[in-house]
Protein backbone atom coordinates (compact mmCIF):
# COMPACT_ATOMS: atom_id res chain seq x y z
CA UNK A 1 0.00 0.00 0.00
CA UNK A 2 1.65 3.12 -0.74
CA UNK A 3 0.09 6.62 -0.26
CA UNK A 4 1.84 9.79 -1.68
CA UNK A 5 0.60 13.80 -2.03
CA UNK A 6 3.12 15.93 -3.79
CA UNK A 7 3.52 18.76 -5.48
CA UNK A 8 5.97 17.36 -8.69
CA UNK A 9 4.49 15.33 -11.33
CA UNK A 10 5.12 11.73 -11.71
CA UNK A 11 6.16 9.22 -14.34
CA UNK A 12 3.38 6.91 -14.79
CA UNK A 13 5.39 3.58 -15.92
CA UNK A 14 7.98 4.14 -13.51
CA UNK A 15 5.54 4.20 -10.83
CA UNK A 16 4.14 1.06 -12.28
CA UNK A 17 6.97 -0.42 -12.34
CA UNK A 18 8.11 -0.01 -8.54
CA UNK A 19 4.92 -1.33 -7.61
CA UNK A 20 4.78 -4.54 -9.22
CA UNK A 21 8.36 -5.07 -9.97
CA UNK A 22 8.45 -7.69 -6.61
CA UNK A 23 5.28 -9.05 -6.88
CA UNK A 24 4.48 -11.85 -8.67
CA UNK A 25 1.75 -12.63 -7.19
CA UNK A 26 -0.29 -9.72 -9.50
CA UNK A 27 -2.08 -10.90 -12.65
CA UNK A 28 -4.64 -7.68 -13.31
CA UNK A 29 -3.33 -4.07 -12.67
CA UNK A 30 -6.21 -1.69 -13.52
CA UNK A 31 -4.62 2.25 -13.60
CA UNK A 32 -6.61 5.52 -13.42
CA UNK A 33 -4.67 8.73 -14.35
CA UNK A 34 -6.68 11.88 -13.93
CA UNK A 35 -5.77 15.04 -15.51
CA UNK A 36 -6.81 18.61 -15.55
CA UNK A 37 -9.78 19.17 -18.17
CA UNK A 38 -9.71 22.58 -20.11
CA UNK A 39 -13.43 22.90 -19.94
CA UNK A 40 -15.63 22.53 -17.13
CA UNK A 41 -19.12 21.49 -17.54
CA UNK A 42 -21.59 23.86 -15.21
CA UNK A 43 -25.25 23.77 -14.80
CA UNK A 44 -25.93 21.85 -17.67
CA UNK A 45 -24.77 23.31 -21.13
CA UNK A 46 -22.11 26.09 -19.79
CA UNK A 47 -19.03 25.73 -20.31
CA UNK A 48 -15.71 27.49 -18.60
CA UNK A 49 -12.36 27.20 -19.64
CA UNK A 50 -10.00 26.04 -17.39
CA UNK A 51 -6.14 27.95 -17.36
CA UNK A 52 -5.13 26.05 -14.37
CA UNK A 53 -6.53 24.65 -11.60
CA UNK A 54 -5.04 24.87 -7.96
CA UNK A 55 -5.04 22.14 -5.12
CA UNK A 56 -4.63 22.81 -1.98
CA UNK A 57 -4.58 20.20 1.23
CA UNK A 58 -4.14 19.68 4.65
CA UNK A 59 -0.49 18.04 5.10
CA UNK A 60 -0.92 15.01 7.41
CA UNK A 61 -4.85 15.39 7.47
CA UNK A 62 -5.25 14.60 3.69
CA UNK A 63 -2.35 11.47 3.80
CA UNK A 64 -4.57 9.90 6.42
CA UNK A 65 -7.82 10.11 4.71
CA UNK A 66 -6.22 8.65 1.59
CA UNK A 67 -4.48 5.64 4.00
CA UNK A 68 -8.10 5.28 5.21
CA UNK A 69 -9.44 4.78 1.68
CA UNK A 70 -6.75 2.60 0.23
CA UNK A 71 -7.23 0.28 3.88
CA UNK A 72 -10.81 -0.23 3.01
CA UNK A 73 -9.77 -1.33 -0.62
CA UNK A 74 -8.18 -3.67 0.70
CA UNK A 75 -10.48 -4.80 2.95
CA UNK A 76 -13.04 -5.15 0.61
CA UNK A 77 -10.66 -7.36 -2.32
CA UNK A 78 -7.92 -9.24 -2.46
CA UNK A 79 -5.48 -6.79 -3.23
CA UNK A 80 -1.90 -7.80 -3.93
CA UNK A 81 -0.43 -3.80 -3.83
CA UNK A 82 -2.11 -0.46 -4.47
CA UNK A 83 -1.13 2.95 -4.97
CA UNK A 84 -2.43 6.80 -4.84
CA UNK A 85 -0.16 9.84 -5.78
CA UNK A 86 -2.33 12.76 -5.46
CA UNK A 87 -0.74 16.16 -6.41
CA UNK A 88 -1.29 19.78 -4.97
CA UNK A 89 -0.30 22.81 -6.46
CA UNK A 90 -1.20 24.77 -9.80
CA UNK A 91 -1.53 22.43 -12.39
CA UNK A 92 -2.51 23.76 -15.87
CA UNK A 93 -4.88 22.02 -18.36
CA UNK A 94 -3.35 18.76 -19.46
CA UNK A 95 -1.32 17.94 -16.47
CA UNK A 96 -1.52 14.87 -14.29
CA UNK A 97 -3.34 15.44 -11.03
CA UNK A 98 -3.67 11.90 -10.17
CA UNK A 99 -2.47 8.08 -10.01
CA UNK A 100 -4.49 5.22 -8.79
CA UNK A 101 -3.00 1.90 -9.35
CA UNK A 102 -4.96 -1.45 -7.72
CA UNK A 103 -3.03 -4.84 -8.61
CA UNK A 104 -4.79 -8.44 -7.67
CA UNK A 105 -4.50 -11.93 -8.83
CA UNK A 106 -7.14 -11.61 -10.45
CA UNK A 107 -8.94 -8.35 -12.93
CA UNK A 108 -12.08 -8.29 -11.57
CA UNK A 109 -11.37 -7.40 -7.88
CA UNK A 110 -8.29 -4.86 -9.71
CA UNK A 111 -11.13 -2.99 -11.29
CA UNK A 112 -13.62 -2.81 -8.95
CA UNK A 113 -10.77 -1.24 -6.56
CA UNK A 114 -9.47 0.96 -8.61
CA UNK A 115 -13.21 2.21 -9.57
CA UNK A 116 -13.80 2.22 -5.79
CA UNK A 117 -10.42 4.04 -4.76
CA UNK A 118 -11.33 6.67 -7.84
CA UNK A 119 -15.02 7.31 -6.65
CA UNK A 120 -14.34 7.93 -3.01
CA UNK A 121 -11.21 9.95 -3.15
CA UNK A 122 -13.45 11.83 -5.53
CA UNK A 123 -15.65 12.61 -2.68
CA UNK A 124 -13.70 11.82 0.76
CA UNK A 125 -10.40 13.08 -0.23
CA UNK A 126 -9.77 16.41 1.88
CA UNK A 127 -8.53 18.64 -1.37
CA UNK A 128 -9.66 22.32 -1.83
CA UNK A 129 -10.17 23.36 -5.97
CA UNK A 130 -9.74 26.88 -7.09
CA UNK A 131 -10.55 27.18 -10.74
CA UNK A 132 -8.68 30.05 -12.87
CA UNK A 133 -10.58 31.10 -15.68
CA UNK A 134 -11.36 33.82 -17.85
CA UNK A 135 -14.21 34.98 -15.88
CA UNK A 136 -11.56 34.86 -12.24
CA UNK A 137 -11.13 32.19 -9.97
CA UNK A 138 -13.75 30.18 -8.58
CA UNK A 139 -13.42 27.68 -5.69
CA UNK A 140 -15.32 24.03 -7.25
CA UNK A 141 -16.81 21.14 -4.83
CA UNK A 142 -17.78 17.69 -5.62
CA UNK A 143 -20.49 17.54 -7.96
CA UNK A 144 -23.70 15.47 -7.87
CA UNK A 145 -22.21 12.67 -10.14
CA UNK A 146 -19.58 12.43 -7.88
CA UNK A 147 -21.65 11.75 -5.34
CA UNK A 148 -23.63 9.39 -6.89
CA UNK A 149 -20.65 6.80 -7.81
CA UNK A 150 -19.12 6.72 -4.53
CA UNK A 151 -22.95 6.12 -3.17
CA UNK A 152 -22.75 2.77 -4.81
CA UNK A 153 -20.29 1.52 -2.90
CA UNK A 154 -21.96 2.61 0.61
CA UNK A 155 -24.18 -0.76 0.59
CA UNK A 156 -22.01 -3.58 -1.13
CA UNK A 157 -20.62 -6.00 1.29
CA UNK A 158 -17.14 -6.75 1.43
CA UNK A 159 -15.54 -9.51 -0.85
Amino acid sequence: MTVRVQEEDFDVGAELERLTQANKRIGGLTVFVGLVREMHMREGLHRDRIDALTLEHYPGMTEKALEEIEAEAHQRWPLEATLIVHRYGRLAAGDRIVLVAAGSPHREAAFEACAFLVDWLKTKAPFWKLEDTAAGEKWVGAHEGDAEAAARWEGKAKA
